[in-house]
């Protein structure tokens, strides 16, 4: 499907989001791809971030086909919005056995409230990719709201007011 950004600068609004997500730091994910629609998220192996057979824990798989699919959506969102996961389903088809967690999304529905992503989680094994996780997530615009802690919005927003002035 093609799908046209509301925010003509969505890419730098996207990069900009992720890069506030300290979570994805601290994991070691990086957004390789994100296009009107679609947003594809890699995460690398380390042993910290295993469950004790050494595969991939699910709850780091179930954050990527999360957040794979928010930057899917968010990628079609206005400039003054934010976006929140109201839910996601998650499968877990076969273990996270690889050197690396691919997660790609793409949006299935974009609506003026709630936006529906698929997303699928494959592990990466001596160059083969095998799904590991598929999702099916929801997804809510929040107009007119910032996307960055309150506080933050609220020292931006106090700028413009001056410079109004």
């Amino acid at each position: 499907m093609q799908f046209t950004p509301s925010d003509p600068d969505f890419e730098k609004k996207v990069n900009d989001s992720f890069s506030r997500q300290a979570f994805m730091e601290f994991i070691g994910a990086r957004l390789v791809e994100v296009r009107p629609g679609y947003c594809e998220i890699h995460v690398g192996y380390k042993k910290e971030l295993c469950q004790q057979h050494e595969f991939f824990h699910a709850g780091v798989v179930g954050t990527i086909a999360d957040n794979s699919a928010g930057y899917a959506a968010y990628s079609l969102m206005p400039a003054d919005s934010s976006i929140l996961t109201v839910e996601y389903k998650l499968n877990l088809v076969a273990p996270g056995d690889g050197a690396l967690l691919v997660g790609r999304a793409q949006v299935i529905k974009p609506g003026h409230t709630l936006t529906i992503c698929k997303s699928e989680v494959f592990a990466v094994k001596d160059g083969v990719e095998k799904l590991c996780a598929t999702s099916l997530v929801t997804l809510m615009e929040m107009k007119g709201k910032a996307d960055m802690p309150a506080e933050d919005a609220f020292q931006k927003k106090g700028k413009k007011d001056r410079k109004a002035r």
